[in-house]
């Protein structure tokens, strides 16, 4: 195990960005080896449970949502066409994460997983913190995005997205920058993001589809996060029950460090190799991450 570890921490070394320390960058690991949302809990993600924005209002963030089979973490969230009838689902990590590099192996899907198409989900994987107040000057959000039946207006869309700041609904006021791409992400996806040096690159599958920076670089700590809910104005207009899910194989960060897409792959395939299934040396901030955006 120890060897896996290192493994992966040696293909961080000598990438280092910016101001952080030479050699063994910070990492974490997770391939989801779990089989309850206790042992989940243990390695310090949380299940919302928390009502509130985004998606459906009145929807219930349901824990009983987060379920796991063969290794995968899978997110499923349902509606029957009303609000009252909606459930969504979120995971959080601790928020400790800023600069580096962030990595995970995601399964999007076009298709509910049971029951009548035609719902907007928006199914992600990001990073964010607290919003303490609306257009909050110290908040920060970056976002992989995948709205397989298009919202808003938009038609199917993919988006690449980072925030300074936002205020919520009623007043909606978004204050953002994003990349968009008409395309289907169906099936499973390596997603990519460095952050570092004031910029912000994503990469989906190897391939770089978005740089942005400027005043949406992130200026404090953020959670990592995946979470699955339904655009209110997309419900279909049909009340039999219909579940779409998000499924999630491993999760990477190394703190500091700029990796390629090809290094993250290498550094992920030596902690699976030498049967490293969690680690996290990424220092605690002694921030809460309230797991409610």
């Amino acid at each position: 195990m120890a060897a896996g570890i290192m493994a992966a921490a040696v293909v961080a070394a000598g990438v280092v960005a910016g101001q952080a320390r030479p050699g063994v960058a910070p990492v974490l690991f997770d391939d989801f080896s779990y089989s309850s949302v206790a042992q989940l809990s243990a390695h310090g993600w949380i299940v919302r449970t928390k009502a509130g924005w985004p998606g459906v209002p009145g929807a219930t963030w349901r824990q009983a949502n987060v379920s796991f089979t063969d290794g995968v973490l899978r997110m499923t969230s349902s509606t029957d066409g009303t609000y009252a009838g909606t459930t969504q689902t979120q995971i959080c990590q601790q928020r400790k994460f800023r600069e580096g590099t962030y990595a995970s192996h995601v399964r999007f899907r076009d298709a509910p997983v049971s029951g009548p198409s035609g719902d907007q989900p928006v199914e992600s994987f990001y990073t964010i913190s607290p919003l303490k107040r609306p257009l909050d000057p110290n908040y920060s959000e970056i976002d992989f995005e995948y709205l397989p039946h298009g919202g808003w207006g938009l038609p199917q869309s993919v988006g690449y997205a980072a925030w300074e700041t936002y205020s919520p609904p009623p007043h909606w006021i978004a204050v953002s920058s994003a990349r968009r791409a008409d395309r289907s992400l169906n099936g499973w996806r390596t997603l990519v993001l460095q952050v570092a040096h004031g910029t912000m690159t994503f990469y989906v599958d190897g391939t770089e589809v978005a740089r942005l920076g400027g005043k949406y670089y992130p200026e404090v700590p953020m959670s990592i996060n995946y979470n699955l809910w339904f655009i209110p104005s997309g419900l279909a207009r049909t009340h039999r029950l219909r579940s779409y899910s998000e499924d999630v194989d491993w999760v990477y960060h190394a703190a500091g460090a700029v990796l390629s897409p090809t290094q993250v792959q290498a550094a992920v395939t030596s902690l699976k190799r030498d049967g490293v299934a969690f680690t996290d040396t990424v220092p605690a901030s002694g921030l809460a991450s309230p797991c409610n955006l």
